[in-house]
């Protein structure tokens, strides 16, 4: 049992890292992943790993609705915000202040489109309708289109007349009689798109409200729109087919929900299907004046036709199973990361950004020609070099709400973008931050450490800060901020500490700022390594061979951004063996440090007061030896682990620890006074047994090479060192002399023997016992299966 309890000992691995501490110490940081972790506040990050100056970002309204769903801007640079529980339409100046113009009877107001003269156009769902709503001052003598009705939306206008904003006429544009309203497009040449659920329908809405099935698809839901405008030889060739279309008219861009499609869709409603994503769901879609399209896809696709999640009504987090035709889902219910996809002008399709953690929830074009990419669930605006052939994409900026939801150009060059939870608008530019700061992540050194220099590589306008503790949250008392003089060769001047942190100014005066790599230099305070557990195991033999050292150490290279895969360094379990002459040690130690430990092994005998060396200079964890060398007796081992192979003599530190007490005995017993003899038919043996160490355990006997039997000592109870046994034993029974049959009285020489096919009278003699030597064989085994045996030949 003892052995097995040994066995099952030797099958923990002690895992280690295998980044070995040997002195000074680095800390760095260049990659993407790296720096993400840390906090920007007006610091871009590229994915080639540097930091820049991001552009300024400005919260300017607050909505009391829960989701905005979209935002247009006008030619005076108001916000107009599609917003949703409660449903209404805000109005935004570019200084912030807000006006209710519109409160519909639906749940949300999903898209809004704004014409040229002012007009807006806003899609409600569910169960949703088209409306229009005009300002009052230049709607007074317009004749209501067929599909209109008027509505006073009485409350939104009482409050906007007593403030003397601009009030507005809302009616019922078009109705599609359909469940769900995504997205709608106004086409400068005259139509408005509407995009619809659950039946995957677009329709086309004329200046007078008249209103056509423009496009149907076998996807439940149609999510995102887009236009391209035709360029001077599509349009003579438009003409030329059907001359009664409008001239101008672009061509519609649709994305599904299902299989992720992307539909090209000409103005006489003949579509094509330019791309079958990866993704599920188009959650938004792009063009730019080369006629390339820019589509941004979410959700895994699963076998067979894909349900879309609960309808917005939904409290996050308490979605019911989805059922048939439902719409999809809310920002923060979708998972699965992201995608952005562009087609270019020749139809080919190609991924030019990917995601695991952020969803792209809106797309649009910045005034300097890079694409935005507003996303959640982390509020992050992504800014991709379009038509970049090295993937080179910034994450832009950090808004203080968890979903980016839709994003419009201002007409100062500025983006304005809105979000749900919470519903806010914010306005992103057009100039830079000020100063842009980037605080690291918080840096575990495992130990209390002193910091040397910092080596930090950039160009540029930029300041350098450290500070320091002794808790894992700066917040906790830290040491303040330093400033770190980074010409200077001196080290940082920030207390010593297991803790660390950086942070980076950015000032844009110098457009080329930027932060490239930072390395921090740390000597970690040695910390004596620790002995855990030690098992001493009499009977044991490890086989296992001494593990080499290679003489190459084996690095991983990674690609991209993948951080470097950590090489792990295992402590095998050492295979062992029963073997009663051995004895097997093993034992396990740490260094806090991950120093390399290199081990000595003592032993003391009972009564006994120096420790004698064993082996020293051991680095496997194990270490197996021969019984004999130790005379019989109790012992106990000591192992010294010392951290000496990663310090220097006067810093390298120790530990030990004793085992618990085992026996040895290597010497059998002895086998005393043996005698036999026949008596009464039966053999009376007796002798004794004595062990200078440990008490007798067993004995057994065999006469004339029979088999063997166990026998009791004469107390029965067999723990002591010396035992008597005195007992009597059958003779063997087999062959027998018998008389011969003639009467005579004289002995014949045959034999009869006890076994199928002889006479009665001849097998009951042939039981009798055998007269004549018989050969006595005793054996005896101590508390350690040490044996000794002895004979005796008896007559």
């Amino acid at each position: 049992m003892q052995f097995r309890s040994f066995l099952k000992a030797l099958c923990l691995l002690l895992l280690s890292s295998s980044v070995w501490a040997e002195g000074t110490q680095l800390w760095q940081q260049s990659k993407f992943d790296e720096f993400e972790k840390g906090t920007s506040n007006g610091v871009a990050i590229s994915s080639d790993g540097r930091l820049q100056p991001a552009p300024s970002l400005k919260s300017i309204y607050t909505s009391p609705s829960t989701y905005i769903w979209q935002v247009a801007s006008d030619a005076q640079g108001n916000a107009y915000l599609g917003a949703g529980s409660p449903a209404r339409v805000y109005r935004v100046t570019p200084d912030g202040r807000s006006t209710t113009i519109f409160e519909a009877k639906e749940l949300q107001v999903q898209a809004l489109a704004i014409d040229n003269d002012g007009t807006i156009y806003a899609a409600t769902s569910p169960d949703g309708r088209v409306y229009k709503l005009e300002p009052n001052a230049g709607a007074s003598g317009r004749k209501k289109g067929k599909n209109e009705e008027a509505e006073s939306n009485d409350a939104a206008n009482a409050k906007n007349h007593a403030s003397g904003e601009t009030t507005y006429k809302s009616s019922v544009f078009y109705d599609p009689k359909t469940k769900y309203i995504w997205d709608i497009e106004l086409d400068p040449a005259g139509p408005l798109y509407v995009a619809t659920g659950d039946n995957g329908q677009i329709f086309k809405v004329e200046k007078n409200g008249e209103g056509s099935l423009f496009f149907k698809s076998d996807e439940a839901h149609i999510r995102s729109l887009a236009l391209v405008k035709p360029a001077n030889g599509q349009e003579e060739a438009r003409q030329k087919k059907k001359s009664n279309l409008p001239p101008g008219l672009s061509t519609v861009i649709a994305g599904s929900d299902g299989s992720g499609l992307i539909y090209r869709i000409s103005p006489l409603g003949e579509a094509f299907v330019l791309y079958s994503a990866p993704k599920k769901e188009i959650t938004a879609l792009a063009t730019d004046a080369s006629g390339n399209i820019y589509a941004a896809g979410v959700g895994e696709k699963h076998g067979g036709a894909s349900q879309p999640q609960p309808v917005i009504t939904a409290t996050m987090g308490t979605t019911p199973n989805p059922p048939a035709g439902a719409p999809p889902p809310l920002p923060g219910q979708i998972s699965g990361g992201s995608e952005i996809y562009m087609i270019s002008a020749d139809g080919s399709p190609s991924r030019v950004w990917t995601s695991k953690d952020d969803l792209v929830y809106s797309l649009i074009f910045a005034p300097d020609g890079q694409l935005l990419a507003g996303t959640g669930n982390r509020g992050h605006i992504y800014s991709i070099a379009p038509g970049s052939t090295t993937g080179i994409y910034r994450d832009l900026l950090k808004l203080s709400a968890n979903q980016i939801t839709s994003m419009a150009r201002t007409t100062n060059g500025g983006i304005y973008a809105v979000t749900a939870n919470l519903g806010k608008l914010f306005v992103v530019g057009p100039a830079r931050q000020q100063e842009g700061t980037y605080e690291s992540d918080v840096f575990d050194a495992k130990s209390f450490s002193r910091w040397g220099r910092a080596e930090v590589r950039g160009s540029g306008d930029f300041d350098f800060f450290a500070r320091s503790g002794n808790v894992d949250n700066p917040d906790r008392n830290w040491s303040p901020w330093t400033k770190i003089d980074l010409k200077s060769d001196q080290r940082m001047p920030i207390p010593p500490a297991r803790f660390v942190q950086w942070k980076v100014a950015l000032r844009p005066a110098n457009g080329n700022s930027q932060v490239e790599s930072v390395a921090l230099s740390y000597l970690p305070k040695n910390i004596a390594p620790v002995i855990d557990d030690i098992n001493a195991q009499v009977g044991a033999r490890i086989t296992s061979f001494p593990m080499q050292k290679p003489a190459n150490e084996s690095v991983t290279i990674p690609l991209g951004n993948a951080p470097p895969t950590v090489a792990m360094h295992f402590d095998a379990p050492p295979a062992a063996v029963k073997d009663r002459d051995y004895i097997a040690l093993r034992w396990s130690a740490h260094d806090d440090n991950d120093d390399d430990l290199v081990f000595s092994i003592y032993y003391r005998g009972d009564n006994e007061n120096d420790w004698k060396l064993l082996k020293d200079n051991i680095t496997d964890k194990y270490y197996s030896w021969d019984s004999s060398l130790l005379p019989d007796g109790g012992y106990v081992v000591k192992v010294v682990a010392s951290d000496a192979p990663s310090h220097s003599p006067e810093d390298a530190l120790a530990d030990e620890k004793i085992s618990p007490r085992f026996e040895v005995d290597s010497t059998p017993p002895q086998v005393q006074a043996l005698q036999a003899k026949v008596e009464a038919g039966a053999m009376h043996v007796s002798f004794r047994a004595a062990d200078s160490f440990s008490p007798i355990k067993r004995a057994e006997y065999s006469i004339d090479a029979g088999e063997w039997h166990y026998i009791e000592p004469v107390g029965q109870i067999s723990d002591s060192k010396t035992e008597e046994f005195d007992f009597n034993a059958p003779l063997p029974k087999g062959e027998a002399v018998v008389a011969s049959a003639d009467g005579g009285g004289r002995k014949s020489g045959k034999r009869a023997r006890a076994r199928d096919g002889g006479s009665e009278s001849e097998a009951d003699q042939a039981q009798a016992a055998v007269p004549g030597e018989h050969v006595v064989v005793v054996r005896v085994w101590d508390r350690f299966d040490n044996m000794s045996a002895a004979k005796t030949v008896t007559k």
